[in-house]
């Protein structure tokens, strides 16, 4: 059995506690289909773009989008395969839930 150190988990949970926004969710949806910008974002959220700002700083910093500066634009992502993976099977999981 291999137990996993308190540090890890609790970088784990860190993790997961990210999830625990709807706007935040909400912002990596949009973003699991192509790069946008903050304006963009906003208006398919209908949220803000102070709010949107916000958020998307908090899923920079844990590393779950990524930005490309082009022009004077700079476009937000999600950061890697494992993001689109780890939203892909929780979408899954709810939608069969509540069937």
């Amino acid at each position: 059995m291999q137990i996993h150190s308190k540090e890890l988990l609790y970088g784990l949970s860190e993790f997961y506690k990210i999830f625990g926004d709807p706007t935040r969710l909400r912002i990596l949806d949009v973003l699991l289909n192509k790069p946008l910008c903050v304006n963009e974002i906003s208006d398919y959220l209908n949220v803000t773009q102070s709010a949107i700002s916000h958020q998307l700083k908090n899923l920079r910093s844990s590393n779950l989008v990524k930005t490309e500066k082009i022009g004077q634009k700079v476009y937000y992502s999600i950061s890697d395969d494992h993001i689109k993976i780890i939203l892909k099977y929780g979408i899954e999981h709810i939608s069969e839930v509540m069937l």
